[in-house]
């Protein structure tokens, strides 16, 4: 990925229930970005949030199952994202309940490439 200019954010919006292959599909998903040499992803576990269904979920209120929005973020290359999108678009297809995805265009004002390095490593 480039280190500074325009890029593409991928924003995925499901619930932290949505299952692909009986696994947690933001799991899936992060998994499937890093194998496809994507720059990074985050996971972001709502506290609140409705959908579609206009059903509102909430940490704040006692549920058997815990359902809560999910956002995964993932910055990288407008073409990279684009064919990322196309591939994974068929994982929903089969989704009991609502989700989106939004591409749009970002600025990256700075990124720095980790390394490999180790913690104690200097």
């Amino acid at each position: 990925m480039e280190t500074n200019g325009e890029a593409s954010l991928m924003r995925i919006f499901i619930s932290n229930t949505d299952k692909f292959k009986h696994a947690p599909l933001y799991e899936m998903i992060v998994f499937a970005a890093k194998r496809y040499g994507l720059a990074g992803a985050t996971v972001l576990r709502g506290t609140m949030g409705f959908g579609s269904g206009s059903v509102v979920r909430s940490s704040k209120f006692w549920e058997i199952t815990e359902k809560l929005p999910v956002v995964i973020e993932i910055v990288d290359e407008t073409q990279k994202i684009d064919a990322f999108a196309e591939k994974i678009k068929p994982w929903f297809d089969k989704l009991r309940y609502g989700c989106m995805i939004t591409v749009e265009k970002v600025n990256i004002v700075f990124y720095k490439h980790a390394g490999r390095k180790g913690y104690f490593d200097k």
